[in-house]
C-alpha cells in the first residue's frame, strides 16, 4: 500500500540536509539506498495498481477504513524497513571506516 512512504520521508530529510552531515558519515550512500528502494517499491505498487494517476493517488486512501489499514501497514512494514536500511548503512559505513581505511593507511605506511 504505502509502506514506502516512511523511508521516502527519511530520504527527503537526509537529501535536504545532506550538507549538514559530516563527510565521514557518507550520507550519500544512505540516500542512494533509500531512493533506489523507494523507486523500486513505487514501481511495484504502480504495477499492482496501489498507486494510481488520479486523486487520492493511493488506493488505500479511498475510504477511512482503508486509510487506517494503510497507516497500520506504514507502522508495521515501513518503519521497520526504514530502520533496516539505516542499520545496513551504519554497518557499511563502520566497515568502510574501520577496515578499508585502516588497510589503506597501512599500505601508505609501508610505501614510506
Amino acid at each position: 500500500m504505502a509502506c514506502f512512504l516512511a523511508p521516502v520521508s527519511l530520504a527527503i530529510l537526509t537529501t535536504s540536509f545532506r550538507k549538514r552531515f559530516p563527510a565521514k558519515w557518507h550520507i550519500s550512500w544512505l540516500n542512494t539506498m533509500i531512493w533506489g528502494g523507494a523507486v523500486a517499491l513505487a514501481v511495484e505498487h504502480i504495477a499492482h495498481q496501489e498507486i494510481v494517476p488520479w486523486p487520492p493517488f493511493l488506493t488505500a486512501m479511498s475510504s477511512p477504513a482503508d486509510t487506517m489499514l494503510m497507516l497500520g501497514e506504514m507502522a508495521a512494514v515501513g518503519i521497520p524497513m526504514m530502520l533496516s536500511l539505516i542499520f545496513a548503512w551504519l554497518v557499511i559505513v563502520v566497515v568502510y571506516e574501520k577496515l578499508f581505511l585502516a588497510v589503506q593507511s597501512g599500505t601508505e605506511e609501508h610505501r614510506a
